[in-house]
């Protein structure tokens, strides 16, 4: 098991319990104390779980709490890049999609430079940002209005009512978190009802999020998970995980980070 995979059942583990055990770990994931001491380091490191005397406990952001744009951005770059790559691979020429806000959902708007035709509808002032620059002449994007938030998305009634005049072939949607029970949540009231019309303006609807979201609830849901058409994540989700959204979901895509490649052909 690739020390990802192993930090990926730690946390899994410690969201589900509360706190772990650097013992009961040692049994579980059949490594040696000193791993399971450096996992935690690393966890501890990003901010995951709190070290305590013989372990950790879980360390759990409020449901309304929301980092800005750029203290997300570095979070989970790998996975998110190649969560992109895999997500852009749905999106056929001349289609009108819709990204919503979200270092993911950016990531895949960095991605879609090679598609030619595309008319984009966002509401996130990132995500329109890097789609002025592409280099394909027949691209329309449509950037709606409404009120700024910290992960600067636009949202509230004017963002609401732009959207619901719109037809859109695919949706692509970035969460703040994935459960099961809550579904997909975010931590921002108003940007969930913003979010919740963007996904009824799509025919089909992609959810991207990176293994670290799952067990986090935000405040405001959504959408239900087996609204999901498709669920793009990566590698490092747990294998429960896996089992719900690919029950829940109609389909569930895992995309392989570099470093997993990169195991592979050791």
């Amino acid at each position: 098991m690739l020390a990802r995979q192993r930090q990926a059942v730690i946390l899994e583990e410690a969201r589900r319990t509360g706190a772990v055990r650097v013992s009961d770990l040692v049994t579980r994931l059949g490594v040696s104390d000193m791993t399971v001491r450096r996992d935690l380091d690393v966890l501890a490191g990003r901010g995951l779980v709190e070290k305590v005397y013989g372990g950790a406990t879980s360390v759990v952001g409020k449901s309304t709490d929301e980092p800005g744009f750029e203290a997300k951005s570095v979070r989970q770059r790998a996975q998110k890049e190649a969560i992109a790559e895999l997500a852009a691979t749905l999106i056929r020429p001349g289609t009108a999609i819709g990204i919503s806000a979200g270092t993911t959902t950016w990531t895949l708007a960095r991605a879609l430079d090679a598609i030619p035709g595309l008319t984009i509808v966002t509401n996130s002032i990132q995500v329109a940002d890097v789609l002025r620059s592409s280099t394909q002449p027949d691209r329309t994007v449509v950037l709606t209005g409404g009120v700024r938030t910290p992960s600067d998305a636009l949202v509230g009634p004017v963002a609401v009512h732009s959207l619901r005049s719109l037809h859109l072939d695919a949706v692509f949607l970035g969460v703040h978190g994935m459960a099961d029970g809550p579904g997909f949540t975010t931590p921002n009231l108003t940007e969930s009802e913003t979010d919740r019309a963007l996904v009824e303006a799509g025919r089909k609807l992609v959810v991207l999020a990176d293994h670290t979201k799952w067990g986090t609830v935000g405040i405001s849901t959504i959408a239900d998970l087996d609204e999901a058409d498709v669920v793009v994540t990566d590698d490092g989700i747990p294998d429960e995980a896996k089992e719900i959204l690919a029950e829940r979901a109609g389909e569930l895509m895992i995309a392989e980070t570099a470093e997993t490649v990169e195991a592979e052909e050791a």
